[in-house]
């Protein structure tokens, strides 16, 4: 499915603890109804059945299946938020109804079984404060945040950039082909010093679009995700 203090490290997703949440209405679908108007359908006014000129039923049952419009629509809506700390209330019903749009139109329907998912993903929205530590200083916050997973080791890393440089690894449980428990094993401040995660520090993530270049991932709390791709063979430490 997805680092605060010395700055708490990032969590891939909405966790029980006070840890950051990290893992990524209408609703809308991809089907198009064209009018039911054809002027070249008539009625015989003798025997009363159908005749046209064009197939009928094919252009009704039309489904465009494009998420291309749709993805370029959210990127366009998020890039003048700062991944998200600038969003207000409204900003954020409006980036959640697209993702909603895009999340109809997943090509990837099990994304826990597709080699799309491995790699290193750069967050470029998200609902969680806590990632975006909108209670610092804009100096002391992180500039970027990436999430990297591996679905071969089933294993997840969280690394934010500068100033503070903090990691946390994980190891991912799937509960169905989308969603997974997510259960943080090693914290590394400033990227180097270690620190065992408690056992409370855990939650789920699940997998609502995957293509091979964005993700959107939705946390056990309600966070919404939005990742890009950057490096697709970046491995996860084991």
């Amino acid at each position: 499915m997805a680092l605060s203090s010395l700055s708490p490290p990032p969590t891939l997703v909405a966790t029980q603890s006070s840890t950051s949440t990290w893992p990524y209405l209408s609703h809308s679908t991809c089907i198009s109804f064209p009018a039911i108007q054809n002027p070249h359908i008539t009625i015989s006014p003798l025997n009363k059945k159908w005749r046209t000129n064009v197939s009928f039923f094919p252009a009704f049952f039309n489904k465009t299946k494009d998420p291309t419009p749709i993805k370029q629509e959210l990127l366009e809506a998020i890039a003048p938020l700062d991944r998200g700390a600038e969003a207000t209330p409204q900003d954020q019903e409006i980036i959640d109804q697209i993702a909603r749009k895009l999340e109809v139109c997943n090509p990837t329907k099990e994304p826990l079984k597709s080699s799309l998912l491995n790699g290193k993903w750069e967050l470029i929205y998200t609902t969680s404060k806590s990632i975006l530590q909108t209670q610092r200083p804009k100096i002391l916050r992180s500039r970027v945040n990436y999430q990297a997973i591996n679905v071969d080791t089933l294993r997840t890393q969280n690394m934010e950039g500068s100033p503070f440089f903090n990691q946390v690894t994980a190891d991912l449980t799937p509960l169905n082909a989308r969603k997974v428990v997510v259960k943080f094993d090693y914290f590394k401040i400033a990227g180097l010093i270690p620190i065992k995660a408690p056992g409370r520090a855990r939650g789920e993530l699940e997998i609502t679009y995957l293509d091979e270049e964005l993700r959107v991932s939705r946390g056990d709390l309600g966070n919404l995700f939005i990742l890009k791709m950057v490096d697709p063979y970046y491995k996860v430490p084991t």
